[in-house]
């Protein structure tokens, strides 16, 4: 009767394992299990810098959206990113501003919004005029070293 409790005990203990394991994997797969309904809004950048699918939109340092596409614009030859913006957030003016940031020193990249002043909103497939690239630190090395070459 004994052995039988080790096996019950032993068999929980490796179902709660598997739950955590699993809890893990959702938590850092950045899975939000849907928040609602979203808009769409697109931004042009000439360069992305490493910004990947399911990177966050922030506007203050707070979670208002994601990255669902990345690809080239045919017409401007440049990057084109789909976002899509939780629908509660409703107050981002035509004028607002996007940039790509880096959370942290060696971290991911993502998109960091500031509001506009103008009274008119973005809407479902906006574009926001205003963007700014991912500072490549490749490209400010090779500025830095030819700087010091031509000296």
């Amino acid at each position: 009767m004994r052995s039988r409790t080790i096996e019950v005990l032993v068999g929980l203990f490796l179902v709660a394992g598997i739950v955590a394991a699993l809890g893990l994997a959702v938590s850092v797969s950045g899975y939000s299990g849907g928040k609602g309904d979203t808009y769409k809004i697109y931004a042009h950048f000439d360069n992305i810098g490493g910004l990947t699918k399911k990177a966050e939109v922030t506007l203050a340092g707070v979670q208002i959206g994601t990255v669902t596409d990345i690809g080239i614009d045919a017409d401007y030859l440049v990057a084109k990113v789909e976002m899509e913006i939780f629908s509660e957030v409703d107050y981002l003016s035509i004028d607002s501003s996007v940039q790509i940031l880096t959370s942290g020193l060696l971290g991911g990249k993502y998109i960091g919004l500031s509001v506009g002043a103008e009274d008119e909103v973005l809407v479902d497939g906006s574009l926001v005029e205003d963007s700014q690239s991912a500072l490549v630190l490749e490209e400010l090395i090779g500025k830095f070293l030819f700087d010091k070459v031509s000296e």
